[in-house]
């Protein structure tokens, strides 16, 4: 049985490190848009959208405990920047520096790099989310060789629970993606001992996405807690579920059964009105639990009734918008959930568009228009998807949406 060499490990080690930064990053990106921090600013009469100025993110940092003093907070931000997490406006400066200069997380400009780690990597928190949140029996207490394991599956149970779910085609894919997973430093065999195997052996996510991170353990690369490693499988276990929903990588709480919004793509009656009324302005929200719309019944009937006409001018083709110097540009736009959902209507099929955009909403702030077409969620080309399809990737990813649209020129 394949066994995992010394190199495998060195460089699971380190992409592990790096989703970890890349898990930090987004946490405190959320938390200075919430702070307010992340706003558009106006430098020699140019306003440079969604930016922080170094100052006021070290003060920032510091008071609430991220940094015990300027110089430590300069370090942290420095390694951030050399994982492309956020970088200087003009690109003019590699250093961060304490000044009153002005940087971006990459996130906000779509600058960040989908490259095949960061793909393995969203992948592997998608699917994470996707069996938490699902409450799914295959993460349990088992025991390998009398060690009880918290939260570990047998290899072979992961693939079932890929191909049930339409998450690998094939067990033979379905052994790829695993052994991806592991190669990323995103699970594990609970001893540190095998390659994955699509068989009995016992293994872990070895990174709680959940968890939420002090920007000081990524300066401390030796500790375990924070980099990964057996302990933060075992970690994730322990975690109770108010631990989970307390997360700021959880898209809601309390989330509803039934229609929810913008989440949902169902064409009724409920999105319709939404595409032209503010959120807070619903006052059947002071009424229902926890601020959320009631379910709206769906039958064949209603949906007949109450589909709305697509807002497409025209059908288009994949072939058109794949096609060298069509009417249509790339946009790359970062839509931040809130406690609501993103605030659009995806419909369609091959190619997927909007049809309705919340005013007031996420999506309407990023830049999300009406009659766009959807090219790629979180990395992911889902120009031959559905729109069921395109809702689960936004659905059970993470708060933050990076899309990638093809506008129509005229």
């Amino acid at each position: 049985m394949e066994k995992i060499g010394s190199s495998m490990k060195r460089k699971a080690t380190a992409r592990q490190h790096k989703a970890e930064v890349m898990i930090a990053g987004e946490q405190l990106r959320l938390r200075l848009h919430d702070s307010k921090l992340i706003k558009d600013r106006r430098y020699h009469l140019r306003t440079y959208p969604n930016c922080f100025v170094a100052q006021e993110l070290i003060d920032w940092l510091i008071s609430h405990k991220e940094a015990p003093d300027r110089a430590t907070a300069v370090r942290l931000m420095q390694h951030l920047m050399e994982h492309d997490i956020v970088h200087q406006v003009c690109d003019k400066c590699s250093v961060f520096k304490d000044a009153k200069l002005l940087y971006r997380f990459r996130k906000d400009d779509g600058t960040f790099p989908f490259n095949s780690e960061v793909k393995v990597f969203i992948r592997g928190q998608r699917l994470y989310e996707q069996l938490i949140l699902g409450r799914s029996s295959v993460l349990q207490v088992r025991e390998e060789l009398g060690v009880a394991y918290q939260r570990s599956f047998p290899g072979c149970q992961m693939i079932d629970w890929l191909l049930q779910n339409g998450e690998a085609e094939s067990r033979r894919q379905g052994l790829e993606l695993c052994r991806a997973l592991l190669e990323h430093g995103i699970i594990q065999h609970v001893s540190l001992k095998h390659h994955f195997f699509d068989g009995a052996l016992l293994y872990q996510f070895c990174i709680n996405f959940r968890r939420r991170r002090r920007l000081a353990e990524l300066l401390t690369e030796s500790d375990g807690d924070a980099v990964g490693g057996a302990g933060g499988a075992e970690g994730a276990g322990a975690h109770t579920q108010e631990n989970f929903t307390d997360s700021p990588f959880t898209l809601r709480k309390n989330l509803p059964q039934g229609n929810s919004n913008f989440l949902s793509v169902q064409p009724t009656k409920e999105i319709r009105v939404m595409s032209a009324v503010r959120r807070g302005s619903w006052p059947s929200q002071q009424n229902s639990p926890g601020g959320y719309l009631p379910p709206v019944p769906l039958c064949s009937a209603s949906l007949a009734k109450c589909n709305p006409k697509s807002v497409l001018r025209r059908r288009v083709t994949c072939r058109e918008l794949l096609s060298p110097g069509g009417p249509f540009i790339k946009r790359v736009l970062t839509v931040v959930g809130d406690a609501v959902g993103w605030g659009f209507v995806v419909r369609g099929s091959s190619p997927c568009y909007i049809q309705a955009v919340d005013p007031g909403g996420p999506a309407a702030a990023a830049g999300v228009k009406v009659r766009q077409f959807v090219y790629q969620v979180n990395g992911l080309c889902v120009l031959h998807l559905d729109y069921r399809a395109v809702t689960k990737l936004v659905m059970t990813g993470p708060r933050t949406v990076v899309l990638e649209m093809m506008e129509p020129l005229d």
